[in-house]
């Protein structure tokens, strides 16, 4: 699957009443949780249909064919992903090191729920490595604008080499949550506490 306008003639209808988003709601939930456990290939849209409690007339009322369904998910996910990253500097401002280790550390595992279905949606787009890309650099700059926040003198370029280094913690730690990566039961508190010693030893003499 490619960027998909070109290939889809009616574009998914944006409902103005209530109920009409609650089932689109629905709907990309349902779709969200099928395309993570079976892939985007393996999903049907009457397998969303079911999964979502719903007729397969009223999927296709509100998307016409799979591709639609891909694209609204993936402009959503990104967009959660997106401001997490953007709100991180507000968070950071007032936090200790090992508040906003604690904070970022945990970050990819809580908003997993809510983007599961991203990681097989890139899979399939022709310009995957762009959107990756693009998906990374607004982890660092979130990431880095938050190492800042929290140490307004610490150095940008610092700053910077730090947040790939916990963005690479983070991975880790959602990679042992969902069991992906090599994990133990009390491996993901001994990842905590050591993001939240690398933090506070590199944002310490950065304190404002």
């Amino acid at each position: 699957m490619g960027s998909t306008s070109s290939s889809t003639h009616r574009a998914a209808l944006q409902p103005q009443r209530a109920v009409g988003r609650q089932r689109v709601a629905e709907l990309l939930a349902a779709a969200s949780d099928l395309i993570a456990e079976r892939g985007y290939e393996a999903t049907t849209m009457a397998a969303i249909a079911e999964r979502a409690g719903a007729r397969i007339g009223s999927l296709y009322r509100f998307f016409p064919n799979k591709e639609a369904i891909a694209d609204t998910l993936l402009r959503r996910h990104l967009d959660i992903l997106r401001e997490a990253y953007d709100a991180l500097g507000h968070r950071a401002a007032g936090a200790t090191p090992q508040e906003l280790a604690d904070i970022l550390i945990d970050l990819l595992a809580t908003l997993y729920p809510r983007v599961k279905s991203l990681p097989a949606l890139m899979d399939v787009r022709t310009d995957r490595t762009e959107l990756s890309r693009q998906s990374r650099a607004t982890a660092l700059g979130g990431i880095s604008a938050a190492l800042r926040a929290c140490a307004p003198k610490l150095d940008p370029r610092e700053a910077d080499d730090i947040a790939t280094v916990v963005l690479n913690n983070m991975k880790t730690m959602l990679g042992m949550v969902l069991n992906t990566a090599p994990t133990s039961p009390g491996a993901p508190d001994e990842l905590r506490l050591m993001n939240r010693l690398y933090l506070a030893a590199r944002l310490a003499p950065a304190l404002g």
